[in-house]
């Protein structure tokens, strides 16, 4: 199965992919897990460009993430999909839609077909929203602020309420978690949420 994890910087959505890869391999299963922007050697230098570097036009920086994504799907997550491992990624075409699509006003139709045709049209099993005020979320964040997260609260509130309406869009395939219950309790949750997938 692929399985993804959305939601503003310091949701917990990290913290909730890699406690279920942790879960699904003391099943016995194989787990790739990886994230987004990243993943393989190119998409870490597009990271480091995106979250790093200067001023990115909005659709320059919507070609960049499908161009990672692009990569980390061709060299990491259909082979491992074809060879019977499950994929966890920590964000996917959902944070381009919400970021991109909405937050920058780009439309999340362009969005969407840009990265439908990047990926071949993969799309995850089951996608978890941690959904988490971004106020809380950027507290919770200690660590220095990359270029979009220094956009401030206003951003960060245009991608919450693009989350929101993704997940309204997309409902059979998001699933909203209440990003302030306790780790474990989260982690319960998208487990049970799973069972019913192969």
């Amino acid at each position: 199965m692929f399985v993804t994890f959305e939601g503003v910087d310091g949701s917990g959505k990290s913290t909730q992919a890699g406690l279920l890869a942790e879960r699904l391999r003391s099943e016995g299963r194989e787990v790739v897990l990886t994230r987004e922007p990243g993943g393989t050697p190119a998409g870490e230098r597009i990271r480091e460009i995106l979250l790093h570097g200067e001023r990115v036009a909005p659709w320059a920086e919507a070609a960049l993430f499908a161009a990672a994504r692009a990569q980390l799907v061709d060299e990491v997550i259909r082979p491992a999909l074809a060879r019977g491992a499950d994929v966890v990624s920590d964000r996917y075409v959902d944070s381009s839609l919400a970021y991109q699509g909405l937050a920058r006003g780009l439309g999340v139709e362009r969005v969407l077909e840009l990265n439908l045709l990047a990926t071949s049209g993969l799309l995850p099993d089951r996608t978890f929203l941690i959904l988490l005020p971004p106020a809380e979320a950027a507290a919770r964040r200690g660590d220095e602020p990359d270029r979009i997260e220094r956009e401030g609260p206003e951003f960060a509130e245009e991608v919450d309420r693009a989350y929101r309406e993704i997940a309204k869009v997309f409902g059979q395939r998001v699933t909203v978690v209440d990003g302030s219950l306790n780790p474990e309790d989260i982690a319960e949750i998208v487990r049970g949420q799973l069972r019913d997938l192969p």
